[in-house]
């Protein structure tokens, strides 16, 4: 059943991104309700983070278009679609690494303020912004540090800061490149608390190869390989498919 774009949280249709003749994305399309748990999966190479780079603005497609609540991003710049709603994390950890947890949050919100951040403004006069890092990071367990250094913290505490800031945002869509990579189990537990904390307010798609825990988290699911959506529909009748376990399950 075709669902109106202005019903849906996120709508990718036919995205193509190539890069020097390789194809990446090939007619990927997607269709994402407000609220929904998306895990987007597929082995190494299958195009998921230029997915997401497309998505988010950092990437532009060669072709396809790009729809948040019905409303064309497509050649929105990363600022404008984080002002309508869409904030992420990244598979690569991007934090100020000699800063401090409160600067990296308030830096983050500062970003979205309606009016142009003055740079001699020092960031204490912004209280507000500062009130809320602390909310932020008291919800991830990291209130007590807010005043020490990035640099200190340890590699599971740098994911929660880095999911923190984008949470900051009160993003509608939030896109989660592989949160739970490299962490140990017992990080891994807090982090999927933490996600699985989010409100129903934000549509989550995530993007995670550690299928046992990443699978308690999704309502939906979409198989890549070489570009390509190979599967896509219920997380359980995706992974029962024989496709997907040929593809990414090794069966």
């Amino acid at each position: 059943m075709n669902v109106p774009s202005s019903s849906l949280a996120l709508e990718v249709t036919d995205l193509n991104k190539a890069f020097g003749g390789l194809k990446v994305t090939q007619g990927v399309s997607l269709s994402i309700r407000p609220g929904e748990r998306r895990l987007i999966i597929g082995p190494n190479g299958a195009g998921k983070t230029t997915l997401f780079n497309q998505i988010s603005g950092d990437l532009r497609p060669n072709s396809g278009r790009i729809r948040m609540f019905g409303e064309d991003v497509t050649r929105l710049s990363p600022y404008q679609r984080a002002h309508r709603g869409l904030s992420r994390t990244y598979q690569i950890i991007t934090l100020f690494g000699g800063d401090t947890l409160e600067h990296n949050v308030t830096l983050g919100l500062l970003g979205l303020l309606p009016s142009r951040w003055q740079m001699w403004r020092p960031l204490s006069s912004y209280r507000h912004l500062v009130t809320e890092a602390h909310r932020t990071l008291d919800s991830v367990g990291l209130l007590h540090l807010a005043g020490h250094s990035v640099s200190e913290l340890a590699y599971g505490e740098k994911r929660r800061l880095e999911l923190a800031m984008a949470l900051a945002q009160k993003p509608r869509v939030l896109l989660l490149d592989e949160p739970l990579a490299g962490l140990s189990d017992g990080e891994r537990a807090t982090v999927k608390a933490l996600v699985a904390s989010i409100s129903k307010d934000t549509t989550v798609v995530m993007i995670e190869h550690d299928m046992d825990t990443a699978l308690d988290l999704a309502e939906t699911v979409t198989l890549l390989n070489y570009g390509r959506v190979i599967v896509d529909g219920e997380r359980d009748q995706v992974i029962a498919d024989e496709r997907t376990r040929e593809v990414y399950l090794g069966a």
